[in-house]
């Protein structure tokens, strides 16, 4: 069984060797969750005040075993949220905003759980939910929360299954869902659902595939997707998938490529893109997709940079945009990645200076640094953000 853990637990610490004495990084195993328009929120006016339009950074640091929270100002700059960072278990990883706004949870790679927080939308700050952290697999790491804000999903890599919880509306609790866990692929990573709530696609580092599953409705229960598990390119990890639910995206670590797939809307099957796998930089981990579906974007661990791609909105392929790949900076080791709601910034976990970097972007997806990085924890990894909207702090998009 191949174990990721970012860090002490041991993953993070074993990418910086990597990228110092040259060798293969250890296996590893935003998604962003996904997304239901295709509008792009027109904000020139946002700004950080009372009645006006407010946005959160949330990241989880490995080592540090807390979440670090911050505001973005109309620029874009990062401000350090009051009370940040707030604590979390033993090596938190992945960071999911559900799609009502009001719970943020992140997986905690090395105990096993799921640490569930309330989101405080006029301040960023974040207050453990009541029964807070709830029991995971061995080895808990991606996780998703499916459209609806019924029910989330963790992959477990140690333990090679899903876990599977509906989601309490009023207190953001969670409570393991009949059967659960189900089982996956080796070495299950990153989680995504699709924006229709139909289906779960899990990532499987250990066995090069992609396991689809089928979510109940009522119960949440998952059920595997006839020809699942889908073959993906060496090591794959991220996960991404288009808002209208066509495309879904795979970052292979070790073959350096992401695998694009169509979608079967009706069974959840899925089909390589022509002309898939597409080449990135080297070592690319995570993903992020822009709001509007038109971009793709993977950090490249050991070459420092950040690939930047348009989506063809007829067949889903992936063109690198002009510029791409865009440098990271010198010391750079970006990891995870996360868009701002508006579509307007890009900001990077950074496990080389842990640290985020932030970047805007043009209309032709374009990536630019914005200012200096601001300070993290201990190996950050795993990225959300989340817009304010009628007292309520939702995930991209708006």
């Amino acid at each position: 069984m191949r174990s990721f853990h970012f860090g002490r637990y041991a993953l993070a610490a074993g990418l910086a060797i990597a990228m110092f004495a040259g060798c293969s990084a250890p296996q590893l195993r935003t998604v962003p969750l996904g997304v239901t328009s295709n509008a792009r929120p027109d904000w020139a006016h946002r700004a950080l005040a009372p009645n006006g339009v407010v946005e959160f950074v949330y990241v989880a640091n490995n080592d540090s075993e807390n979440v670090s929270a911050y505001s973005i100002n109309k620029t874009g700059a990062l401000t350090q949220v009051k009370g940040s960072p707030f604590d979390a278990e033993v090596g938190p990883a992945i960071v999911a905003v559900d799609p009502a706004g009001k719970f943020a949870y992140v997986t905690n790679s090395g105990s096993a759980s799921v640490s569930a927080y309330s989101i405080d939308a006029s301040t960023g700050a974040l207050t453990q939910v009541k029964g807070s952290p709830f029991a995971a697999g061995t080895g808990s790491y991606g996780i998703a929360v499916d459209p609806t804000g019924k029910f989330a999903y963790v992959g477990n890599s140690d333990s090679s299954s899903v876990s599977a919880y509906t989601i309490d509306a009023s207190s953001g609790a969670l409570t393991t869902v009949k059967g659960s866990p189900f089982a996956a692929g080796g070495g299950p990573a990153s989680v995504a659902a699709d924006p229709a709530g139909k289906f779960v696609y899990v990532v499987n580092n250990g066995s090069n595939n992609v396991s689809a599953y089928s979510i109940n409705a009522t119960s949440g229960a998952l059920t595997q997707v006839k020809g699942s598990p889908f073959s993906s390119d060496s090591e794959p990890f991220g996960i991404a998938i288009d808002p209208k639910g066509k495309f879904a995206y795979v970052v292979n670590s070790s073959s350096n490529d992401v695998s694009a797939y169509s979608i079967n809307a009706a069974t959840g099957a899925l089909t390589p893109v022509k002309g898939s796998p597409f080449r990135a930089g080297k070592q690319p981990f995570l993903v992020a997709m822009d709001p509007t579906g038109k971009f793709l974007y993977l950090p490249n661990v050991n070459s420092n940079d950040v690939s930047g791609y348009s989506i063809s909105p007829t067949s889903g392929a992936l063109t690198q945009v002009n510029g791409s790949p865009f440098s990271a900076g010198k010391d750079a080791a970006p990891l995870g990645m996360a868009v701002d709601p508006a579509g307007k910034f890009g900001y990077t976990t950074d496990i080389g200076t842990f640290s985020v970097a932030a970047y805007s972007m043009n209309a032709n997806g374009a990536l630019k640094a914005k200012g200096s990085p601001v300070g993290a924890g201990s190996h950050p990894i795993g990225i959300a953000t989340c817009g304010v909207q009628a007292g309520k702090c939702i995930p991209p998009p708006l």
